[in-house]
């Protein structure tokens, strides 16, 4: 019986992965214009971390973790998300006390969800995340959504959308917190079963609900911005002109929560409105978790950042047709006849590639006209030729495969005269 790739994974082939290179290039490449800098957490970490920092009522904890116990009985799990352990490193390391601040960080990983697999939603999947620490300035928040719309628009995205809420602060949240117990409460039996465990522990995680999004009681659900004190109000207020003297186009949806227990004050999402692009339409979200360091045993700080799947990224792409500046081909394709010339070539070959140049050659004993095609296939820019007469001469023939001109080289010249030509 052969071995299958478990459900909800997949591999990424030549072809394919060149893509996700230039994704991530790009994204490390406006990180560093923003001056964040990258972080690599471990893939597990001790399962209590999650239960603190996402929330146990949340749908990640209840279902989708992977969670196992090793040989020491301690409980660890396979990273959901990214936002945690970063913040779980950035307390322990103590970055804090750095003397620049806010730290600014970001992070390409896989993460572990075990949920339904579909399209652009794996059980393993690669995040890009920022996170910004220790400010609670509202322009950072603007910052932190500037940059995730920078890293679509780049890519070539145009049909986007930036969908904008606020949570308010501690105070605010409690008290948009009683209003809508009192408004599901009556008729709580009439929903599904987690919104009935949520009601008591975390309401606004009703008004997330995909089972019950049609109920009448939703339609009239207290708005959280009819329980904003000024100055989560002024915050909000700052954040949304913030946005507008950056130039960033954004919608207000007073029902947008986010699905992590530890967001306050600014949450939003970027959605795709490309036409066959599914209907899940959310590409990345975020928002502020004042209060998350501390949860885990940090100092008082505030917090802000997003994580964007890049399936969904690459899925974008696709459906608004853009197609990525990949240059897949070979500076130069090293042909070899002869006995002679075969014990040459390696030689020539590793010269080639300490100049910077990326080259190859066949080795699997084809003839010359296949040779010539398997050259082809690789889209080089030259054809360098090598038999046993040449090689005695002390030449090579070189052919530039988009003019059709084709001269001979001296063997110690063909690397310089290579990359003259590219």
């Amino acid at each position: 019986m052969g071995y299958q790739i478990p459900r909800g994974t997949q591999d990424i082939l030549p072809g394919t992965v060149e893509k996700w290179q230039y994704v991530e290039k790009k994204a490390r490449e406006i990180c560093s214009r923003y001056n964040y800098k990258e972080i690599r957490t471990p893939i597990f970490e001790h399962t209590e971390l999650f239960l603190r920092s996402v929330g146990d009522t949340t749908d990640i904890v209840q279902k989708e973790m992977y969670t196992f116990t090793d040989r020491g009985e301690r409980s660890l799990t396979l990273r959901p998300e990214g936002t945690a352990s970063t913040v779980r490193s950035y307390v322990e390391n103590k970055l804090f006390g750095l003397p620049q601040q806010p730290t600014k960080l970001y992070y390409i990983g896989p993460m572990f969800r075990y949920e339904r697999p579909q399209a652009g939603r794996y059980r393993q999947f690669v995040q890009f995340g920022i996170e910004a620490m220790g400010s609670d300035d509202p322009s950072i928040d603007a910052e932190v959504m500037a940059l995730a719309m920078d890293v679509y628009k780049e890519l070539g995205l145009k049909r986007l959308r930036l969908v904008l809420n606020t949570l308010g602060d501690k105070e605010s949240r409690k008290a948009h917190r009683d209003a809508l117990v009192a408004h599901f409460e009556p008729r709580i039996d009439e929903f599904c079963h987690d919104c009935q465990n949520r009601l008591q522990t975390n309401p606004l995680r009703i008004l997330d609900c995909k089972k019950d999004r049609d109920h009448d009681l939703m339609k009239t659900a207290p708005s959280i911005h009819d329980y904003l004190n000024d100055e989560s109000r002024n915050y909000f207020e700052t954040v949304k002109s913030t946005l507008t003297a950056m130039g960033i186009d954004y919608v207000i949806d007073p029902t947008l929560v986010r699905g992590l227990d530890y967001y306050n004050h600014t949450a939003f999402e970027i959605m795709s409105d490309a036409e066959g692009f599914g209907a899940i339409t959310t590409l990345s979200g975020g928002g502020r978790y004042n209060g998350l360091a501390e949860e885990i045993g940090g100092p008082a700080t505030p917090g802000i950042g997003f994580a964007m799947s890049l399936e969904r990224l690459l899925l974008a792409l696709d459906a608004e047709g853009v197609k990525l500046p990949i240059e897949d081909s070979l500076d130069c394709y090293l042909v070899v006849m002869g006995e002679s010339a075969k014990e040459k070539a390696p030689s020539i070959l590793y010269q080639l590639r300490k100049a910077g140049l990326k080259a190859d050659k066949d080795y699997m004993d084809k003839k010359m006209k296949a040779q010539f095609k398997a050259a082809d296939r690789t889209n080089a820019k030259i054809v360098a030729v090598l038999g046993d007469d040449e090689l005695a001469n002390g030449v090579i023939s070189v052919k530039e495969m988009e003019s059709g001109n084709q001269t001979e080289v001296k063997l110690e010249e063909v690397t310089q005269y290579i990359l003259n030509q590219i």
